[in-house]
């Protein structure tokens, strides 16, 4: 369930001083495990943190003068490249929907357009609706009474209130308990005392090198229910530590299921998480008063262009027949390619201007013989190569964040709680389209390799984050109000938001352990939908043909057969004894003895250097309450048997997946 039986609520509460009742229970799936997990990058900053070296720039606490001169160099050359009319906030070259348009769109992307169409049942409501908080459920409730009343503007018949379409006999029996409460669910703290005190004490009471928990069991719009309700009690009035811009170790605590990252789920799966997202989003919206307008783009003149100028997807669908498993433009692969090798290490990369003849010169050359293969990088000026990737991404003919969420993304700056800022942009970048969401991660790994590599280039995050803020979050497509105001405040704050996007891009492309749990349920809630019109005739196909699969006894150690197909290499089944501490690594460290590194079926291939290399297989959870789901090494099997019975576990090859071991 979305409130479940997490043992992250208590963490949440317990570290914000909340005093809440708690009630045992037995131990969740997605309870807590001592060991947080942390992203490679923060691992790195606290590493530093701890060495006798002089602290790394990227707590540098704000943009120095240099950083902001830089910020508004790029408006102006922006500015110059698209006209001063394109980025005036009052121009709206992107249409604002319809009164009643905006809602209906909104209600289609969150799958609930079901709840405005006059042929849908009430069981196809419940089952949409039986996943959602109460948070998320009121966020649903006001768009549905905004779209309402533009039909009775209309003199258009109103669609049912959701509160009619719970209360109904057929959908009671699919909501979740949370749901038919009136109380907010306690949650035990039994995993709390699992865990190390200093874990959720306050940081301004052990005085440690500043840290945040992210916590992803729980809906981020119910957090920021309990962290409103906590701040009106006067214990809580304890003065925050001062922002001053430097940014803290976020440790997201692991769950017993693992870790799970966007390309881990299916496509059918990954459609009802952005589903919940937005959902999500919109409460979080509403709860922060956070304004924010979707835009659509209008249509455009596409560049008569190969490369630089071409929508996102018509780059692809043609890179695609040449590279199959192409994720992002080939082309841009290959100028970032070329600047990790080239760039990271010059000094004032992204900064320093390149030659705009020179850069002309090169677009055009690229655009002549880039596909033929007949174009060299040898000659091509770092700095040059650097002013060509900034106007490929200002340049594409709808935003990288995409017209609908643009304004969304710049709207994280007037968040105040880093927190709260990490959880908008966490299911922002679920939002985004594939394509959007690739291009934008791989823009941000060379933006975080060319930070790394500050001591030579000079560019630390602040540096780095004020330079692409403009080209990210100004395009001539959606108005925007980022150059208005004080300078200094609207360049840091853009900057903020970007630097975020770099620091913690590990941690943002993860799926929350909520939205998997709800994801969870509504395929259990759709797979059993038809069983509600009539229980007799349930009952009656239980006696007919009685449930074969075997239940073990609870406190039994079951056993998995687990299904290979690791192409030509092996076809076969393995068995797997699970306990209470078995995890993904163990099970295929037995694959891997069993099958490939056993000398009667030793199936590496030798290198040319005479290592032996074996094929980078994963275990994924297929069927059952889920589509795909490729699994962490630190799954607990235990855990997840329970929380799926009727999935299939297979070993597969990772998708691109090379060969290692």
């Amino acid at each position: 369930m979305p409130w479940g039986k997490s043992g992250s609520a208590a963490l949440l509460l317990l570290a914000g001083k909340t005093l809440w009742r708690s009630k045992a229970r037995e131990s969740s799936p997605t309870e807590m495990s001592v060991e947080p997990w942390a992203s490679p990058q923060d691992q790195a900053a606290a590493e530093d943190a701890h060495s006798s070296h002089s602290p790394p720039s990227l707590d540098q606490e704000q943009p120095d003068k240099l950083c902001l001169e830089s910020f508004w160099s790029e408006v102006e050359t922006i500015r110059q490249g698209c006209g001063e009319a394109d980025l005036d906030p009052t121009r709206r070259d992107s249409r604002q929907s319809e009164e009643g348009e905006q809602e209906e769109q909104w209600l289609a992307d969150a799958g609930l357009s079901t709840l405005i169409s006059e042929d849908s049942e009430d069981v196809d409501k419940a089952v949409l609706l039986s996943t959602l908080t109460r948070t998320q459920a009121e966020a649903v409730q006001r768009r549905l009474d905004s779209y309402t009343l533009s039909r009775r503007k209309k003199n258009k018949q109103s669609p049912r209130d959701v509160r009619d379409i719970f209360s109904s006999p057929i959908a009671q029996t699919m909501l979740p308990e949370s749901q038919n409460s009136k109380e907010l669910p306690q949650n035990s703290m039994a995993s709390v005392a699992k865990m190390p005190f200093s874990a959720v004490t306050p940081e301004r009471q052990r005085g440690a090198p500043k840290e945040e928990f992210l916590i992803t069991d729980i809906a981020y719009c119910e957090q920021a229910v309990i962290f409103m309700k906590q701040a009106k009690f006067p214990l809580n009035n304890v003065p925050h530590r001062k922002e001053d811009g430097t940014l803290p170790r976020v440790i997201c605590p692991k769950c017993r299921l693992g870790v799970t990252r966007i390309q881990d789920l299916s496509h059918a799966d990954m459609k009802k998480v952005r589903q919940l997202a937005l959902i999500d989003m919109t409460a979080l919206c509403d709860l922060l008063e956070l304004e924010v307008k979707r835009h659509k783009t209008g249509r455009r003149k596409i560049a008569e262009s190969t490369l630089i100028g071409v929508p996102l997807a018509t780059l692809l669908e043609h890179d695609q027949k040449l590279r199959a498993n192409a994720s992002i433009p080939i082309f841009l692969q290959t100028l970032l390619s070329f600047l990790e090798k080239k760039g990271v290490d010059s000094e004032g990369i992204l900064r320093v201007p390149g030659s705009q003849s020179r850069i002309k010169l090169l677009q055009q050359n690229l655009e002549a013989n880039f596909y033929s293969g007949h174009f060299s990088w040898d000659e091509v000026s770092p700095n040059d190569a650097a002013a060509l990737l900034k106007k490929f991404i200002r340049e594409l003919p709808d935003p990288l964040l995409t017209a609908e969420y643009l304004n969304t993304f710049s709207a994280v700056r007037d968040i105040t709680e880093l927190r709260q800022k990490l959880h908008m942009l966490n299911l922002l970048v679920l939002l985004l389209p594939e394509p959007n969401r690739n291009t934008l991660k791989a823009l941000l790994e060379f933006l975080s390799k060319v930070v790394n590599r500050e001591k030579k280039n000079r560019m630390n995050l602040w540096a780095v984050a004020t330079i692409m803020a403009p080209n990210l979050f100004l395009h001539k497509a959606v108005p925007s109000r980022l150059t208005e105001g004080t300078e200094k405040g609207q360049a840091e704050k853009a900057a903020d938001v970007m630097r975020l996007l770099i620091r913690y891009q590990d941690l943002l492309w993860t799926v929350p352990n909520f939205l998997i749990s709800q994801v969870r349920r509504l395929n259990e809630n759709s797979n059993r939908r038809y069983q509600f019109y009539d229980r007799r005739i349930k009952n009656l196909l239980r006696k007919i043909q009685p449930d074969s699969r075997e239940k073990p006894e609870k406190n039994s150690e079951p056993r998995r057969t687990i299904r290979i197909q690791v192409e030509e290499l092996v076809n076969s089944t393995m068995e797997f004894q699970l306990n209470i501490n078995s995890r993904t690594s163990d099970l295929l460290a037995q694959f891997y003895r069993q099958f490939l590194r056993s000398p009667e079926n030793g199936k590496g291939k030798m290198r040319r250097n005479g290592s032996v290399g074996y094929p980078d297989c994963a275990l994924y959870e297929v069927g059952g309450n889920i589509g795909e789901h490729c699994l962490d090494t630190e799954t607990h099997l235990l855990d997840l048997y329970n929380s799926n019975p009727g999935g299939e576990w297979i070993i597969k090859m990772k998708p691109n997946g090379g060969r290692g071991q």
